[in-house]
């Protein structure tokens, strides 16, 4: 229950400064997690990439403005922090499909946003199978590519790092180094600092890395276990909402902040469902 008042505490700054300069270090501060973990956790709970919940709730603010008040585009536009009236044209029409003049007349359609909150409801949702293990320290070996704090812009990113990864020559590399826990071919996020974040394609594994590279160790954690059957894009990110949402609120654990784990089949090509896991680490509230 904390994790969520923190988030709903951190949306509620969102929502105070929609028409100020809005910090995502100090959104993160209030949900107690770093601006790159505080980022990713909102893109799984709320299903859409933090700066484009921004986006949408100034563009829902700014049409009410525009109908309701009667105001000059180039004011509101000001208001919402654009200094241009191009860049906010094209950030109202992205939002509501019209231009914010057209927005004024009588009769005119727009696409309101609501804010998000963060609640416990019953819903009588499926069971989720998992376990927790304490697993020793966790050696990934495989290909990286760079990310950044953006999760618009690694939705883009990791699926193409996919594809080419499935296309090289070092997947098949990969898939037969000798392996160790967890078995199978790892998805990984690594966040090292603002400047330094990789996501990793690889299987845990001793063995030296292979020339084009590269080595993380993970430390030594507790970690909760979710396994998965279906198609692996949709249900991965599916247990990751339900983590935060379902399962960490009455779980007695918070999260540990080190990378998430996705664990597919090892093989020469990955399908697109089957049988996958996600590991996340945690710790245990105190009491």
């Amino acid at each position: 229950m904390e994790w969520l008042k923190k988030l709903g505490a951190a949306i509620a700054y969102i929502e105070d400064n929609l028409d100020k300069e809005i910090s995502y270090d100090e959104a993160a501060r209030i949900a107690c997690c770093s601006p790159y973990y505080f980022q990713r956790v909102f893109s799984y709970v709320a299903g859409v990439p933090l700066a484009e919940y921004i986006r949408r709730r100034k563009m829902t603010q700014a049409a009410f403005e525009l109908q309701r008040e009667g105001r000059r585009v180039i004011d509101v536009a000001l208001k919402y922090g654009y200094s241009s009236p191009s860049s906010f044209n094209r950030a109202f029409q992205n939002v509501h499909g019209i231009t914010p003049i057209a927005a004024k007349l009588e009769g005119s359609v727009l696409q309101a946003y609501p804010s998000i909150q963060f609640k416990i409801e019953v819903t009588g949702g499926s069971a989720m199978a998992y376990h927790i293990a304490k697993k020793p320290p966790l050696r990934i070996v495989g290909i990286r590519i760079p990310i950044t704090g953006n999760m618009e812009e690694n939705l883009r990113i990791i699926p193409e790092f996919w594809k080419t990864a499935l296309q090289g020559n070092k997947f098949p590399e990969i898939c037969r180094l000798p392996g160790g826990e967890p078995e199978g071919i790892l998805g990984t996020s690594v966040y090292k600092n603002p400047k330094e974040i990789y996501y990793y394609i690889g299987t845990a594994t001793n063995s030296p890395a292979p020339a084009g590279m590269y080595e993380y160790e993970i430390p030594a954690a507790a970690w909760v276990i979710f396994e998965n059957n279906g198609r692996f894009k949709e249900d991965v990110q599916s247990v990751f909402k339900r983590f935060y949402m379902e399962w960490l609120p009455f779980s007695g654990y918070r999260y540990a902040g080190l990378p998430d784990i996705e664990v597919y089949p090892a093989c020469s090509g990955l399908p697109a469902h089957g049988h996958s896991e996600v590991w996340i680490a945690i710790i245990k509230e105190d009491n």
